[in-house]
Parts: C-alpha cells; sequence; structure tokens
C-alpha cells in the first residue's frame, strides 16, 4: 500500500518589541538569567497584565501579509498546564477567537507552485526557558523569556513532503523578515516550529493518527526530522502495529525522534477567556494599552438588537476597516512583490529575481548598489557570485559585510572603464571584504591598475609568438580558438593586468600582419 505525508506546520514567531506583551520588562536576548523580570510576568498575586499595542499591530501585519481575515473582535485565553517555566500555571493565548483566520502563502517546490492555507494567527506569551545542570541532575528556571510576546502561526494540512515543509518555513520568515516584526533567529528561539505529522494511504481524504515534532531550530533539522518520522510510520503502518498520538522529539546527534509525552487535545488545556483582559477590537487599535469597551451588547444575533445597537454595530464595522486601511499604509513591499518587480523592472531572470529577493538584506544591498552602478545584470551576478561567497565562508548575514554597496558599484565601475580587468576585480573584492578598504586605495596600494600601455603589451605578445610557432602556425591555418592560449599567457605574465581587450587586438594584429 502507497502512503502519503499530511503535514501541517505551527510557527511561532518573536514579535520585535522593546517591551513584553503584558508587563514593561525588555525582551532583549541574552541578558542574565532572571534579571529581566517583574511581578505581572512572574504572575505575583494581585498584578494584571496590560496588552502591549506594538505586539497587536505586529500581529495584524503578518494576517495582512498572508492574506487573513482579521477578526474585528478576538480574546486572550487561559491555557491551563503545569510546566516548570511557566510561572502562572497557565499560558496566555488565544483559543475560540483568534486574532485572525484563513489565509495563505504560495511556496514552490521543484518548479511547482502550490498554495498552503494558515487556519489561523493568534497572540500569545511565551514561557521560560529550562536550563539543564551539566555538572549534577538538576534544571534551572530562567524566567527571562517568559511573557515576550509571541504569534502563532497554525497552517492547514496542505504540505506533503519535508521540502514543502521547510520551504513553507523559509516564505514565513522571509514575510517576518520584510515587515521587520520578527529577526527570525532559529538559533535564539526567535523563530520557532513545530510539525504535526500524519501518513493515509494514497487516495484517501481521512487523516490518520498524527505525532507532534519539536526541538526543531534550523530548516535543515525540520526536514530530516519529518522525512524520518515520514519513514518510522510507514514502517509501523507496513508492520500492521498502530500510530500512536503523541508528542516527539528530533535528536538531531542521533538523527532520529524519540517519545517524549503523550499528545494532549485541546480540552486538556481547560481554555477559557482571561478575566484579566478585555476583549482585543481591531477598531480601538489606536487607543493607549488596554482597548476600551464599547457600549454595545454582545449579542451575535442582529436582528435582536436594539436601533442604538445596530448603530454601533455600524460604526465599529467602519472602525475596523479603518484601522485596517491604516496598516495598509505602513506594509512595506511584501516578497513576492519585489520579486516580480526585479524582475520587470531591471529585466532580470527570474531565477535572479527569487535569489535576491529570498533575503531583504540582501534585496536592500542590491538596490543601493545599483544606485552607484545602475547596471542590474551585472550587479546581480556579482552578489549572487562573489558577495553571496564571501557570505557563506564567513557564515554571516549582508549586515557583517564589510563591502559597502557604494563601494561594491564603485568596483564595477573600474571594471567598466578598464581601470582593472575582472579578474583583478575578484582580487580587489577579496582585499574588500577583509579589510574594508576602498576599491581605489587598494588598486593603488597593490599596484593592480590594468596595464593598457600598448607599446609594453606589444613586446610580450611578440615574445609569446617567437615561443609558440606552433600555435601562431594553427591559428593562421583558421584555428581561431588557440587566441584564447595567446591571451591567457600574457595575462599569466602580467599577473592579470593587462587589458583583455587591447590583448586580443595585439594579438589578432601581429597574426595577421
Amino acid at each position: 500500500m502507497e502512503f502519503e505525508a499530511v503535514i501541517g506546520l505551527e510557527v511561532h514567531a518573536q514579535l520585535l518589541t522593546r517591551s513584553k506583551i503584558f508587563c514593561g520588562c525588555p525582551t532583549a536576548f541574552g541578558a542574565p538569567p532572571n534579571t529581566q523580570v517583574c511581578p505581572v510576568c512572574l504572575g505575583m498575586p494581585g498584578t494584571l497584565p496590560v496588552l502591549n499595542r506594538q505586539a497587536v499591530a505586529f500581529a495584524l501585519k503578518m494576517a495582512l501579509a498572508t492574506g487573513c481575515r482579521i477578526n474585528p473582535e478576538s480574546v486572550f485565553a487561559r491555557k491551563n498546564y503545569f510546566y516548570p517555566d511557566l510561572p502562572k500555571g497557565y499560558q496566555i493565548s488565544q483559543y475560540e477567537l483568534p486574532l485572525a483566520e484563513h489565509g495563505q502563502v504560495d511556496i514552490t517546490v521543484d518548479g511547482r507552485t502550490r498554495r498552503i492555507g494558515i487556519t489561523r494567527i493568534h497572540l500569545e506569551e511565551d514561557a521560560g526557558k529550562l536550563i539543564h545542570g551539566e555538572a549534577r541532575p538538576v534544571s534551572f528556571v530562567d524566567f527571562n523569556r517568559t511573557g515576550v510576546p509571541l504569534i502563532e502561526i497554525v497552517s492547514e494540512p496542505d504540505l506533503r513532503t519535508p521540502e514543502e515543509a521547510a520551504e513553507y518555513l523559509k516564505v514565513l520568515r522571509n514575510i517576518l523578515l520584510y515587515l521587520e516584526i520578527c529577526d527570525g533567529n532559529m538559533e535564539e528561539g526567535s523563530l520557532r516550529c513545530d510539525a504535526n505529522i500524519s501518513l493515509r494511504p494514497v487516495g484517501t481524504s481521512a487523516l490518520g493518527a498524527r505525532t507532534e515534532l519539536k526541538n526543531m531550530n534550523s530548516f535543515r533539522f525540520v526536514r530530516q526530522a519529518l522525512d524520518y518520522e515520514i519513514r518510522r510510520q510507514r514502517t509501523w503502518l507496513e508492520d500492521g502495529r498502530e500510530i500512536v498520538q503523541e508528542t516527539r522529539l528530533w535528536d538531531a546527534a542521533k538523527g532520529q525522534t524519540f517519545s517524549m509525552r503523550g499528545k494532549e487535545e485541546a480540552h486538556d488545556y481547560r481554555y477559557f477567556p482571561d478575566p484579566d483582559l478585555l476583549p482585543v477590537r481591531v477598531s480601538d487599535l489606536n487607543k493607549v494599552h488596554i482597548l476600551e469597551v464599547q457600549d454595545m451588547v454582545h449579542d451575535h444575533v442582529v436582528d435582536e438588537l436594539s436601533i442604538t445597537q445596530k448603530h454601533n454595530l455600524e460604526i465599529q464595522d467602519a472602525r475596523h476597516d479603518q484601522a485596517i486601511a491604516s496598516l495598509w499604509q505602513e506594509m512595506p513591499e511584501l516578497p513576492k512583490a519585489r520579486r516580480e518587480r526585479f524582475h520587470k523592472e531591471y529585466n532580470l531572470p527570474e531565477y535572479d529575481a527569487d535569489v535576491l529577493t529570498s533575503d531583504k538584506a540582501l534585496a536592500d544591498y542590491f538596490e543601493a548598489t545599483l544606485e552607484e552602478f545602475p547596471q542590474p545584470k551585472v550587479v546581480s551576478n556579482w552578489i549572487m557570485g562573489e558577495v553571496m561567497r564571501e557570505l557563506k565562508r564567513e557564515e554571516a548575514g549582508v549586515a557583517a559585510l564589510k563591502v559597502a554597496p557604494r563601494d561594491l558599484g564603485r568596483l564595477l565601475a573600474l571594471v567598466e572603464q578598464g581601470a582593472i580587468s575582472g579578474k583583478i576585480a575578484k582580487t580587489v573584492f577579496e582585499e574588500m571584504a577583509a579589510t574594508g578598504g576602498d576599491p581605489e586605495s587598494i588598486i593603488r596600494e597593490k599596484n593592480l591598475a590594468q596595464i593598457s600601455d600598448t607599446g609594453a603589451l606589444e613586446t610580450q605578445a611578440q615574445e609569446i609568438l617567437a615561443a609558440h610557432p606552433k600555435e601562431a602556425a594553427d591559428y593562421r591555418a583558421g584555428k581561431t580558438k588557440v587566441m584564447g592560449f595567446f591571451v591567457g599567457q600574457l595575462m599569466r605574465r602580467t599577473k592579470g593586468q593587462a587589458n583583455p581587450q587591447l590583448a586580443n587586438d595585439i594579438f589578432r594584429r601581429l597574426l595577421e600582419e
């Protein structure tokens, strides 16, 4: 029997707010344990949470970017469970009435584009962090992360392969980076992913028992963990064994998953509306702190509302639309739109546009370089070649690159002007990347300027022809490809500094005399 995988992802993204979601504690990463806490985020008796308006605005931007329907009203709920890193004994999240629902993103894998549905996007607070002792079997709790604002993006079970799951995660990360609402750092836990996976016979629609995979902090681990779990479940099903609904952890060192605990159902968490937090109304987004309650009855049967209450509903809808329109004005150009613009405006191949816009910083670098050297394809080739090679070698992002866009543009202009050859330009770029120096200074200090002295080059060309009479005869006999050999010899003699076009002209003239 053939089986197909049914995969859904739950992606948690930490929002780039300066303070936590319900208190004023900072969210900076790397502070000493338990130094960024207060009675509110620690859940001390008598304290009350106050909603961070910026967290709501950031979450709404992600909802708009993924085509979600934004609910006029959403409600915070308490998700009850016990774990040492949860000081209140519950997590403030959203359940029945989330912030946004029914969105989608497009992914492309192996040349095939598929639309992946998004079930919901909701706000919640993060839990703390357990630090396990190395010298003795004890664990320590760091509550700095407790109360840090998160959005959870829950996909429909539309993914079918590990490659699709990894690509979907990359697409979401790129959108978050373009919106500048999350730094996307998976190693630091700013972007985390849980995967739900089950197998079913090909051609059927019923979902099988699923397992939830945790502890995946890279795209590679997502692919590897899902691939292992697909193989494990297939083996069990083929052997006639029953798949147990459970939560499993990914062990990257061993390359396998292992059982952590039984998988809970929603009712196990005993969700109920948080009595300390008012409903979130998007129409009230511009109000300070907690969103105020409107003078209207919470009744879903509109026909039974009084005339006054119906009027209030109409006002509420209008305010909701105005709030969304205001947010749209703040939205940046998103990856898909930027990719299409690069293809059309700069006449770049689709592959180039896709690579350049896969990282917002890289796309910004490209356009900044164009301001100095407005030749898109040349700039694209250099960025996808030398620049990305340097980033990969240093295992760093564009922000760490010592070559400013303006200096790269000046380097390319020097090549176009004939001041240096393309080969020498790569040497200069390496020095720029190592020292941060400007191209002109490096060329001058290392005496790398291109040789365009016709007399000097002609003398060396004559010596090369005299040393290789057979190749010269071959050229005169019609084997013109040997020209590359002669130019190569001259470039070797001049350490790559000879003007290649001038070298070609000189050899051609000497050979045809």
